[in-house]
Formats: C-alpha cells, sequence, structure tokens
C-alpha cells in the first residue's frame, strides 16, 4: 500500500498493546506539533486497557497503521493463552473491520527518498532488530539484507522489538518507535526529513511527556 503524499514531518507511535490512554495523550501531543501525519507500527491488542477506544482514536484521528503480529495473531485466534491476550468477542464490530483492513506495510515518499512503514522488517511481521545486534546477528538477518540489497528504501520505520532506535545501513535508515507499553519504557517519537533528526519522547510520573534523545538521522549507528 502508497500513500500518494510526500511527508516532511511526522509522529510516530509503536506498539500500542491496548494503551488507550498513553495512544490519545500521544496523538494530542503530536498533534500540537504540527505533523503533516501520525503514523503507527501495529501491535494494537494484547494488552490491559481499551484496545476498542485505541481503533477509535486511530481512525478518529486519520492515522496511517499498519499491522503487527499480536493482531494478526488475533483476527486467526491465535496465541490468545497469552498474558494479556484480547479477546476476538470483547471487540466491537467497528474495531474487528478496522484490524481486519490493516495493511501490513506501507510506502510514502520523504524528500531524501521512499519510506517504508511496517511492523517488523517488511512483510515479515516477526524480524526481529536491535540496538544491541551486530556481526553475525546482522549478516543472517535475511530480511534486513534483503532490503539493503534492494535499496529501494531510505527509511525504514518498524516496531515489534519495543526498543526506540536510529541506525544506519549503508544507504538504509531503520527507526524503531519503541511502544507505548507500560513497564517497556512507554514513549513515542517525530521524524523531521527535512531537518534530518528524529525526537524521542517518554512518559514519566504517569502521563507527563519529556523529551528524550534527539538523533541525527545522519549519524552512522
Amino acid at each position: 500500500m502508497s500513500l500518494n503524499k510526500e511527508l516532511n514531518i511526522i509522529g510516530v507511535i509503536g506498539d500500542v498493546h491496548a494503551e488507550d490512554k498513553f495512544l490519545d495523550k500521544a496523538v494530542h501531543f503530536l498533534k500540537s506539533k504540527n505533523v503533516e501525519k501520525i503514523v503507527c507500527v501495529g501491535d494494537i491488542v494484547d494488552g490491559l486497557g481499551d484496545v476498542n477506544e485505541c481503533c477509535n482514536t486511530l481512525m478518529r484521528e486519520e492515522i496511517l497503521v499498519v499491522s503487527g503480529n499480536h493482531d494478526r495473531w488475533l483476527l486467526k485466534n491465535e496465541m490468545r493463552s497469552l498474558k494479556e491476550a484480547t479477546q476476538l468477542d470483547s471487540l466491537s464490530e467497528f474495531s474487528q473491520s478496522f484490524l481486519f483492513s490493516l495493511p501490513s506495510t506501507l510506502d510514502f515518499s520523504t524528500p531524501h527518498g521512499l519510506a517504508l512503514l511496517c511492523h517488523g522488517l517488511g512483510k515479515n511481521d516477526m524480524v526481529r532488530l536491535t540496538p544491541d545486534d551486530y556481526g553475525y546477528a546482522i549478516d543472517v538477518n535475511t530480511d534486513l539484507q534483503n532490503l539493503i540489497r534492494e535499496q529501494k528504501y531510505k527509511y525504514v520505520i518498524n516496531g515489534h522489538t519495543h526498543y526506540k532506535m536510529v541506525r544506519n545501513f549503508s544507504k538504509l535508515t531503520i527507526i524503531n518507535a519503541g511502544t507505548l507499553k507500560h513497564g517497556h519504557e512507554p514513549g513515542f517519537l517525530l521524524i523531521d526529513f527535512v531537518q534530518q533528526f528524529v525526537q524521542f519522547y517518554k512518559f514519566f510520573a504517569g502521563f507527563m511527556i519529556e523529551d528524550a534523545e534527539r538523533v541525527s538521522l545522519t549519524t552512522i549507528r
């Protein structure tokens, strides 16, 4: 799926995991920063909050969302014995329809090249890439190597691991949005493709938001 519009400044929300209150707070904060669009890397379900409210917010605010592995599991009625698992019959018809409609990936243009929004890496929603992966772990990550070799994308914006991250591989920059999940250093981010930086934000003391790290998109990591 592709978006026929070039984006300069976006807000990015990582794995949601039913955190409806954090989601609402993050969306309002990013809108105050006048971002052109807000995107989300999926895993809307499986958490202690209200998935129906999360779906309502994502739809109402016209947020671009891709599906995560937890969303896929729910819709196939798999892995429902997981701790904090959402049950399909707890969702409204609207929420079920919304989750079924989510694409696995989404492309959009930036001033410096094409960006890919996904959950893991590309269409594989289970691929992990963490800040501590180096050497052999990078060499055998075939999904990552394929993205590097194809040279189609300048940026990949993903989630899945819950680790916020900016890493450069040759001409490819991968930006992990982290997560909203309590106990996993919840936060979100803003990307300025024109000024070439990522600004991370974090929640603390309940629902307070503060600036965390700012990272240049041209920094080699």
